[in-house]
């Protein structure tokens, strides 16, 4: 599923025109962004959290020449998936 599709989708759900179901998802998914970026959790009750992790510096490998290459320390994003909607995909 895309995301016109998961636009069509709510908009089903909801009743609603897709206009006003893409401007309620743009602004939850800008809100979440803005939140994890801030270093704030995101948690939604039965669906999962978003939350903003480091990941530490560490040593890969260029996969066409074979040479090493040192990958520097980043800040990622990460979703943990809630009880419930693991239990769903059971």
């Amino acid at each position: 599923m895309n995301k016109a599709q998961l636009i069509e989708a709510v908009a089903k759900n909801a009743k609603t025109t897709k206009v006003d179901a893409e401007m309620i998802l743009n602004a939850a998914l800008d809100t979440i962004k803005k939140s994890v970026k801030k270093g704030d959790d995101v948690t939604l009750i039965g669906f999962g959290t978003f939350t903003k992790t480091k990941r530490k510096a560490r040593m890969g490998r260029n996969p066409q020449t074979g040479k090493e290459i040192k990958i520097p320390a980043m800040t990622v994003p990460k979703f943990r998936p809630g009880r419930e909607f693991k239990n769903i995909l059971r």
